[in-house]
């Protein structure tokens, strides 16, 4: 009788680690996000949200038409891949920031300051320079991500901040502000392109 005991004992046990060692294999299959993934996921989220609140000061402190229209192509873009990204999240499991950060809030009052040409140059010279952090962040987490489906989403998502990148650029000289090219930054001494 001690034996089948011990036998039934040691069945519950076994059963009871396979069902433990599964249901963790199917949380980290179906949810879990690294804290690296994580990290990127709420930094993204923060830069979206920030490109979205100043586009929209764009549109209604800029004077360029042309910082106008490029506002209200970060209201569009940003805001369809902050959807995005908060769908992804939620599949995941993971709460994003829902408020600006400081440094972005910062930058949000120093911008709301500001009109016309003034706006124009801070603004544009502010989406150059972000824009560039965002393209080589992108770039890196297309590589390092360890979620499949994040992996798809920042694939997806960075031609359109190239996109922004290559027209900030473009829009920043007609403002006065101090846009150097993305190709001139990554050179190096004797023209190599260096990593960002």
């Amino acid at each position: 009788m001690r034996f089948v005991k011990t036998g039934i004992l040691a069945t519950f046990t076994l059963l009871l680690f396979t069902y433990t060692a599964l249901a963790q294999t199917n949380s980290a299959s179906n949810g879990s996000v690294t804290a690296p993934d994580r990290h990127f996921m709420d930094k993204a989220a923060q830069g979206g949200m920030a490109e979205v609140e100043l586009g929209q000061l764009a549109e209604q402190n800029g004077q360029s038409q042309a910082v106008k229209d490029f506002g209200q192509r970060m209201v569009n873009d940003h805001s369809k891949a902050n959807d995005e990204l908060k769908q992804l999240a939620s599949q995941k499991g993971v709460s994003l920031p829902t408020t600006l950060d400081a440094k972005d809030q910062a930058t949000k009052q120093h911008l709301s300051n500001l009109k016309g040409e003034a706006f124009d140059r801070a603004y544009m010279n502010d989406m150059v320079k972000d824009h560039k952090a965002d393209v080589a962040e992108f770039k890196h987490e297309s590589m390092a991500a360890h979620d499949p489906q994040l992996k798809e989403w920042v694939s997806k998502t960075l031609p359109t901040l190239e996109s922004h990148l290559q027209e900030a650029e473009k829009i920043a000289p007609s403002t006065g502000a101090m846009a150097q090219r993305s190709s001139d930054m990554n050179k190096g001494a004797g023209g190599v392109s260096q990593p960002q």
